[in-house]
């Protein structure tokens, strides 16, 4: 996972925060039960980009031709699998 518990925490409050100061919500149950679903998603999510990055990553180290990561051209591929890795998996 690329954000910490910490950050992930911290992001949960803010969603939290956010859907509650537009009054986008009405909870039906309590603030932290609330937050610990949030932050459940969230490591959910997280936890499938790190799993679509690997194939994608994987997928550009078996071009017979090596394309140094980070390049122009390795960006473009890469940000192009990881969409089509979006698209097959109902991310996007």
């Amino acid at each position: 996972m690329k954000l910490s518990d910490d950050k992930v925490s911290h992001l949960t409050h803010v969603v939290l925060k956010g859907l509650l100061n537009k009054n986008t919500i009405n909870l039906l149950a309590e603030e932290g039960q609330i937050r610990k679903e949030i932050k459940r998603v969230f490591i959910k999510e997280l936890k499938i980009e790190e799993e679509i990055d690997l194939t994608v990553r994987k997928k550009l180290q078996s071009y017979s031709k090596k394309i140094p990561e980070g390049s122009p051209e390795w960006e473009v591929l890469y940000q192009k699998f990881f969409h089509e890795e979006m698209v097959r998996k109902g991310r996007e």
